[in-house]
């Protein structure tokens, strides 16, 4: 017959101390691995939601991001009328040829950290419906003027609508703040594309993005442009490129697996310590459960499940205390663009099922040894301990 929980109950309470020492140790544990998972989560969600299926986007070939591929005015010029990409109402190419600088901002908080400037062409807003305007206005070209990301308005100094920042000699009037819906456009500011390359002295663009007429056309102006040697790029779907960008959370990645292996180490070692110093103050108690009929193997399971226990309650005090970080806005350097990615901590439901499980193995490597020192004592020896 097994030992009844409520025994094991009994036993957490009435070693409060150490009981609420060892949860404590727990908790602290699966809050900090939730949180930093939900780092990895929430910079890879930001990439994964950016882009539409239906634009395709024009590169060097060779080059790994926007910011380091170079395309050419000519080039960008037959890129943007290639058959097959479709007109807007005024009978305009629905193609934005554009360029990507880094500018180094003041941070509201001190210190100071690489921007990413997109300059956008005329039909550069067209090709990103969701994102909206929320405040001042669109920026006119020649005149200095940019629209910044809320964001980027709430973490950078002068960036609000009617202020002004330098970037080098020049500059930047801010005319407006934008939405952009949880993507990874809330790390730039927007400025006209001819402008953005005589502020930075660029005599490039860095990518074309369009929107073929459909999916057969996005396919023949690939295999068109992969054809001409002339302009040696490279053609993928936004979202296809913005995927490709989740790579640049790999340090997350391995921060997160790190962090775990090292703290759960500690955190097993301590609900060892615990469940040993439990085992010893109980050696007269488990003598008697043997007398009363009990075997080794039902005692050396509820001693393990009493570590279990002790963990899964650490590890729901470690989820709540995550909870508060969810949503919570922050930035770091991309190592792709070596510019500031801003995102959010996305702690979700799966997450916290992970922390759970997290906990649960601690206790179980935390339980095991001192389960079967319990188990493996003599009934003689137990019953004559003081």
């Amino acid at each position: 017959m097994a030992v009844p929980l409520k025994y094991n109950l009994r036993s957490l309470r009435v070693r409060w101390r150490t009981t609420v020492a060892t949860t404590l140790g727990v908790a602290l544990v699966v809050a900090v691995f939730v949180m930093v998972m939900s780092l990895d989560r929430g910079m890879r969600s930001t990439y994964i939601n950016t882009g539409d299926e239906r634009n395709v986007l024009v590169l060097r070939k060779g080059s790994t991001a926007e910011s380091s591929s170079q395309v050419s005015r000519d080039e960008a010029r037959r890129i943007r009328y290639v058959p097959g990409v479709a007109r807007n109402a005024a009978g305009e190419p629905i193609a934005s040829a554009e360029i990507i600088v880094l500018a180094l901002l003041e941070r509201v908080g001190g210190g100071s950290a690489n921007v990413q400037v997109r300059g956008i062409g005329p039909i550069g807003r067209e090709l990103r419906p969701s994102v909206q305007i929320v405040e001042g206005r669109m920026f006119e070209p020649g005149r200095r003027e940019c629209i910044v990301s809320q964001k980027i308005a709430e973490r950078f100094k002068h960036c609000r609508v009617g202020e002004t920042f330098r970037s080098g000699k020049t500059e930047m009037h801010v005319a407006g703040i934008f939405d952009a819906k949880r993507t990874a456009y809330e790390s730039e500011i927007w400025m006209d594309a001819d402008e953005c390359r005589e502020v930075f002295k660029r005599d490039f663009y860095g990518s074309v993005l369009l929107r073929p007429v459909s999916v057969s056309a996005a396919e023949d102006i690939a295999e068109r442009l992969h054809k001409d040697k002339t302009l040696n790029v490279k053609v993928v779907t936004e979202t296809a490129y913005y995927r490709e960008q989740t790579k640049s959370a790999g340090l997350f990645q391995f921060l997160a697996s790190f962090l775990a292996v090292i703290m759960s180490i500690g955190a097993a070692f301590s609900a060892m310590n615990t469940m040993y110093a439990a085992v010893g103050a109980r050696t007269r108690e488990i003598g008697t459960l043997r007398v009363l009929g009990y075997r080794r193997r039902e005692i050396y399971i509820s001693i393990l499940i009493e570590s279990i226990l002790l963990s899964l309650i650490g590890g729901v005090v470690g989820c709540v205390l995550s909870l508060p970080m969810n949503g919570l806005a922050t930035g770091t350097m991309s190592q792709t663009t070596f510019a500031e990615v801003a995102f959010e901590f996305r702690i979700t439901g799966e997450l916290l099922a992970k922390g759970l499980v997290f906990a649960l193995v601690m206790g179980v490597l935390g339980g095991l040894l001192p389960a079967r020192l319990a188990a493996r004592k003599p009934v003689l020896d137990a019953l004559r301990a003081v």
